[in-house]
């Protein structure tokens, strides 16, 4: 019997949050129809746009000048009239994105993930913080876990590497919602067969864990069999997973796969039902756009992903240009769920890079190293020997590189790569996509026949 469950559920209505009743809300929209849905997405799009109007000074000026919000009452006929929000608007308009009371709502920093190799700040709330984390029970719910359910969530911890272990706070959450946090970003023979021995012990019914890191586990497993008890699902994100890929991981693991993606700035985006046949998007959550290279909409194409998020009063992001390419997918499902869905995400790879001692470490630690450092406009770091990293970077206009931030990047990098790794800056006017038009933000060029041996492109 699950006794988390009923704990957790009484620890969150003593608090005072409101998770448990954003989730019950979600699910009434889980079956409704497309009609039901589209209106109470309309109704979250009015109200974000009032707010946004009224207390966040670049929309006021822009909802006005595109006729999207006139003398107070919304058109939302002529939203798509709004400009793309890109991550260069977010670097000029600065603290004009804020909510004049975001102060008031809890607020704490966040950033993009990075993986674009292009980091901006982001402010979010308590309130955001509340529905992201409902959104995220829901599609755990929808693929077969409970709350309190265990879980083993193969992730990045920056924390772990720094400080060597983590937060009490952080240990009673993991140990309340039944939870062992592993991390990936040392994937070595030891921490595998560690992670195998807990992994059986354990038993976990679910995995959250990165799709590169998965896929380490499941080389691994295929190298070397052994005893594992099989979960009863993972779930993928971090990287697009392909079909070669998800067969890989299903084979070796013993499991269904589901992709999940989203990201730091806006939170889950989209997953896969039990079905798979597409990525079901979140319409109480975030509005998403897929616009081809004239910014007209896309039904059954491939383009650009635009999200405005519904949750987010201390800074709204309308029309927010994430990064990354879909294909759209429609609204039909066999799982009987109308809400639109993504039928393939393209980009957004974070892979391995190879160390002296044979292993390999996951380069995010070192993506992660660019966070909240406002001068740098755009990434690419690239592995070009076993002992040396080249960064590139291109500033953003009118500001100057720092010196102690480089040397906190080259800190974090030999900590997660060892203390003989060199690391170089190149300074750059603009970094090159590649022939194919993506930007390559991760480059690891030693051939050990592994995942590292490849580019991963956005």
């Amino acid at each position: 019997m699950n006794w988390r469950k009923p704990l957790i559920c009484g620890l969150l209505s003593l608090s005072g949050s409101n998770i448990l009743s954003h989730l019950k809300q979600i699910k009434t929209y889980e079956f409704s129809t497309r009609a039901v849905i589209n209106n109470r997405r309309q109704e979250k799009l009015h109200q974000v746009l009032l707010h946004a109007y009224h207390h966040v000074p670049y929309y006021h000026r822009i909802l006005s000048d595109n006729g999207v919000v006139v003398e107070g009452r919304v058109c939302l006929e002529k939203f798509s009239n709004l400009p793309i929000l890109t991550k260069d608007i977010i670097r000029q308009e600065g603290s004009a994105l804020y909510s004049r009371d975001h102060q008031q709502r809890k607020c704490y920093l966040n950033t993009s993930g990075g993986s674009t190799g292009e980091p901006v700040t982001i402010v979010q709330d308590k309130h955001y913080d509340e529905w992201n984390i409902a959104t995220k029970l829901y599609f755990n719910e929808m693929l077969g876990k409970e709350i309190g359910d265990a879980e083993i969530k193969l992730w990045g911890s920056v924390r772990d590497i720094l400080a060597g272990s983590t937060s009490l706070k952080d240990r009673v959450i993991n140990h309340l919602y039944n939870r062992k946090l592993v991390n990936c970003y040392h994937l070595g023979e030891k921490e595998l067969y560690e992670l195998i021995d807990l992994n059986n012990r354990f038993k976990p019914v679910a995995y959250w864990s990165y799709m590169e890191a998965a896929l380490e586990l499941a080389r691994f497993l295929a190298l070397k069999p052994r005893k594992f008890y099989a979960p009863r699902f993972i779930i993928s994100t971090g990287g697009p997973l392909s079909e070669e890929v998800k067969t890989q991981i299903e084979a070796h693991v013993g499991c269904r796969v589901f992709d999940q993606y989203g990201s730091r700035e806006v939170g889950g985006i989209a997953c896969q039902c039990l079905q798979q046949q597409g990525l079901h998007t979140f319409p109480w959550w975030n509005l998403i756009e897929i616009i081809d290279e004239n910014e007209r909409p896309v039904e059954n194409g491939t383009g650009r992903i635009l999200v405005t998020t519904f949750e987010n009063y201390s800074m709204p992001l309308i029309r927010y240009e994430i990064g990354d390419v879909a294909t759209a997918g429609g609204y039909t499902c066999d799982c009987g769920r109308a809400s639109f869905q993504l039928n393939r995400i393209l980009g957004r790879t974070i892979g391995y890079f190879q160390k002296a001692d044979g292993s390999r470490a996951h380069s995010h630690f070192i993506v992660q190293a660019m966070y909240y450092k406002d001068w740098i406009k755009r990434f690419q770091i690239i592995q070009d020997a076993i002992d040396h990293l080249l960064i590139r970077i291109e500033c953003s206009e009118n500001r100057e590189m720092s010196t102690p931030d480089l040397d906190d990047i080259t800190t974090k990098t030999r900590i997660l790569m060892g203390k003989q790794c060199a690391v170089d800056f190149e300074f750059v006017e603009s970094i090159k996509r590649s022939w194919s038009g993506k930007f390559m933000y991760t480059i690891c060029k030693i051939d050990n026949g592994h995942s590292c041996g490849k580019s991963y492109e956005e």
